[in-house]
């Protein structure tokens, strides 16, 4: 049986992950003759990526046709799935996440989620993501299905919901990576462990790990801290794991900056860190893999070009949620992964309008949501810090009120751990005058924000690179060893928009 309907994808420039989602869709047998459309305001980039991935088409044998455009509604219109994967503001923007607050010590690896970094994230994504919906709302399909893949997850992913007025299911592979890592701790095959995880995206815990029917939660301890490489790799994970008593999905770069106690202090960062690759906590990490990325690739285009196709096969398929969803909804085979979705009791600690990540299934009858019930009290309270920055975040950016947009950095567990009030102050005016082009719903708070720092005497701020920033290499010193820069390349960036 074959299956027509058009799926869109936003901020298609994303060379990993537009090529990778697309191999897993167009692996589903059914979906050999689905139509297919790619937008991104980078004419340059979507051009790449269209030519590498009607490559592909091509060579597996199928008759779609990629209709590349930089007009947005063209694609989204009559699109029943949308998959969101841009970053507003790109890499300009992203900088200023990292090293505006690196000057108030506020040392992050990531920046794109929570912290002073995914705050300001939000507010550009949330801006962009309300005039997405406009379209998606006006063009697309009426029963259309947004997917969205872009960070900060949660907060994005709640003003879809709330203020977009677009069905919108978040997506990320965390839980997935969490638990190919303790199937290995454990000496299993993955498919051989059985979890239960919730929470909220990137602060996603396993309340329940089972091998053969048997309760093994309590053995993680004891086997992270024996293992060879994570013993060395993932200390913050493996201590939030002896002080909470659970497993903790997100990386140990990223989880260090989403809770107050293990980037706080210079001297203390490098004992929780490791630098044997960025995920595991180095200042500035993702900026740097991002950049380095984006530049190979463009200089390493040519060479894409010439390696093999990918093969459109079952054995192929990456473990990226939003193929299944898509089979699962189409031909009624039975799904089960973990979403980004209205909490709506699902967690019954956790708020009912926060945006949660827990078990779900996939069938013809929609996407469903089974009750997990209370969270363990400590994780449960850990994720309620995370809910009320987010909230407050959201509410900000879609009402253009700095005054919520500075509660939210008061109230980040990092930001606030390093910062005092007038420094947070101090700091937002200095990002709503610098990202000023990407914020449109705070003309009149930028206005004020410039004249504050064009006339009041401002606190010092430091020249600090960071406990352990790296140098961005140059495109001569990734082709020294090509195999990392392309696989850096495929993997690092999301989209730029």
């Amino acid at each position: 049986m074959i299956i027509t309907f058009k799926i869109a994808f936003i901020g298609a420039g994303s060379i990993g992950f537009t090529r990778g989602l697309l191999r897993d869709v167009l692996s589903v047998p059914e979906f050999k003759n689905i139509e297919v459309a790619f937008t991104d305001i980078n004419q340059k980039n979507l051009d790449m990526v269209t030519q590498l991935c009607q490559r592909d088409i091509d060579e597996n044998g199928l008759s779609i046709q990629i209709e590349a455009t930089t007009n947005r509604r063209e694609a989204l219109k009559n699109a029943k799935y949308i998959f969101n994967v841009v970053r507003i503001g790109g890499l300009e923007a992203f900088k200023h996440d990292v090293e505006i607050p690196l000057k108030y010590g506020v040392d992050q690896c990531v920046g794109d989620t929570l912290c002073a970094g995914g705050i300001m994230y939000g507010q550009r994504g949330i801006a962009e993501m309300l005039e997405i919906c406009k379209d998606i709302r006006e063009v697309a399909s009426t029963d259309c299905l947004l997917l969205n893949y872009a960070n900060p997850m949660a907060m994005l992913t709640w003003a879809c919901n709330k203020y977009g007025g677009v069905h919108t299911i978040g997506l990320c592979h965390g839980v997935q990576g969490g638990h190919r890592q303790i199937a290995n701790v454990l000496g299993r095959d993955q498919e051989e462990v059985d979890i239960i995880c919730a929470g909220i995206n990137h602060q996603t815990w396993y309340i329940q790990v089972k091998t053969d029917g048997e309760d093994r939660t309590g053995d993680l301890l004891e086997a992270f801290e024996q293992h060879p490489e994570y013993s060395k790799q993932e200390k913050v994970r493996i201590d939030m794991l002896r002080r909470f008593g659970y497993f903790s999905t997100e990386s140990n770069g990223h989880l260090s900056e989403y809770v107050p106690w293990y980037r706080k202090r210079p001297e203390e960062i490098n004992q929780w860190i490791d630098l044997s690759t960025w995920i595991n906590g180095e200042t500035g990490g993702y900026l740097r893999v991002c950049t380095e990325g984006r530049n190979w690739f463009e200089t390493d285009f040519p060479n894409w070009l010439t390696e093999p196709a990918f093969e459109y096969k079952e054995e192929n398929r990456g473990q990226e949620h939003g193929s299944y969803i898509l089979e699962g909804l189409e031909t009624g085979r039975v799904y089960r992964g973990h979403f980004n979705y209205v909490n709506n009791g699902v967690i019954t600690n956790l708020p009912d309008d926060a945006i949660i990540e827990a078990p779900g299934y996939v069938d013809r009858n929609g996407i469903n949501m089974p009750v997990v019930g209370d969270l363990p009290l400590g994780p449960a309270a850990v994720c309620n810090v995370s809910i009320s920055v987010q909230r407050l975040a959201v509410e900000a950016a879609v009402h253009g009120d700095d005054y919520l947009l500075r509660q939210a950095m008061m109230m980040d567990p990092l930001v606030g751990a390093v910062c005092n009030p007038k420094e947070i102050w101090q700091m937002v005016d200095e990002f709503l005058v610098v990202q000023e082009q990407w914020l449109p719903q705070y003309r009149q708070a930028t206005a004020a924000a410039r004249t504050r720092l064009n006339s009041e005497e401002l606190l010092p701020t430091k020249d600090y690179l960071g406990a352990a920033r790296l140098k961005v290499k140059t495109v001569e010193e990734m082709a020294q060893n090509r195999k990392e820069a392309v696989k850096n390349a495929s993997e690092a960036d999301k989209g730029d928009f």
